[in-house]
């Protein structure tokens, strides 16, 4: 499930699903930099182009290239904000093609055996009126792609 609100100039995209392993098992998947890459579809040319640590950490910096329109790549570099071991950790971009980014990824423990992982990105486009323009016709579609392709590759991995 993905949801999309606006609200003072923000825009802040939820996501929900609930995965067939334990917490820790979960946990050890998301907090591991270098697994963003294999659930991020393949034609953004996503490649993680600092070295990764295991897991996340607080103070983390972490860059990317990233394909943002066809042909078009940029660097992005994001700091691992906040972690609280097997419940949350939150990334924020510090340079990158958004005027604002702020990713919460949220874990909990489910009975038997199952995961419930939650998604919270509040972000800012730049570019005023133009940056809106933009949302409106293709950032919303890509952000929405990216989660529904994420969706599909972790039902693939842990849920069937």
């Amino acid at each position: 499930m993905i949801q999309l609100k606006k609200h003072s100039g923000i825009y802040t995209l939820t996501t929900e699903q609930i995965l067939n392993v334990p917490l820790k098992e979960a946990w050890c998947f998301f907090s591991a930099p270098q697994n963003l890459e294999n659930i991020t579809p393949k034609h953004m040319g996503f490649t993680i182009t600092s070295k990764v640590d295991k897991k996340a950490y607080k103070g983390q910096i972490i860059t990317y290239k990233v394909g943002i329109l066809p042909g078009i790549k940029t660097n992005w570099v994001t700091e691992i904000t906040q972690v609280k071991d097997k419940s949350f950790f939150i990334d924020e971009q510090r340079f990158g093609p958004y005027k604002m980014w702020h990713h919460e990824h949220w874990f909990e423990d489910l009975e038997n055996g199952k995961t419930l992982m939650k998604d919270k990105i509040s972000y800012k486009i730049p570019f005023g009126f133009l940056g809106h323009f933009a949302q409106f016709l293709f950032i919303k579609k890509q952000l929405k792609t990216i989660f529904e392709h994420r969706f599909i590759t972790l039902e693939k991995l842990f849920n069937e």
